[in-house]
């Protein structure tokens, strides 16, 4: 079953954004179409479409696409070990944009904590993992 809300991210290498997202951000296919360039991932629950970008592909874009893409949107994942993608990501020589960090933010009277990093995909999309730290009263 898909998720309610799924980016579909277009890449200009497709089987380059799969190696990143399947072998270095162990992603799974859950299905794929060769034909159209087209995969379909999921990790943890967390689900996102890559469609290569070409002359004849389908595209709802509305601009002309240039690298990087996706500027001015981070996509947030939640994860279960955090600190392991981390170092599976800095030994591939993917670009980190923010380090492992903890950082907490202001949830109406509540903070909620996020143990969090960026990272950049090879066509310039961020994504931010990160693993839920719970909540704690606002400090004094």
């Amino acid at each position: 079953m898909s998720a309610r809300l799924v980016p579909e991210l277009y890449v200009f290498d497709l089987q380059e954004s799969l190696y990143f997202y399947t072998d270095v951000l162990g992603f799974a296919v859950l299905y794929d179409r060769k034909d159209e360039r087209f995969a379909y991932l999921e990790l943890e629950g967390a689900q996102l479409m890559l469609e290569e970008v070409s002359d004849s592909s389908r595209q709802f874009g509305s601009a002309r696409l240039e690298r990087p893409l996706g500027r001015g949107v981070n996509l947030q994942i939640q994860i279960s070990m955090v600190d392991v993608l981390y170092e599976r990501v800095l030994s591939s020589n993917a670009e980190v944009v923010i380090a492992i960090e903890e950082k907490w933010y202001r949830v109406n009277s509540r903070e909620g904590g996020n143990r969090q990093f960026v990272v950049s995909d090879p066509d310039g999309y961020l994504l931010r993992f990160y693993t839920d730290l719970g909540d704690r009263p606002i400090p004094i």
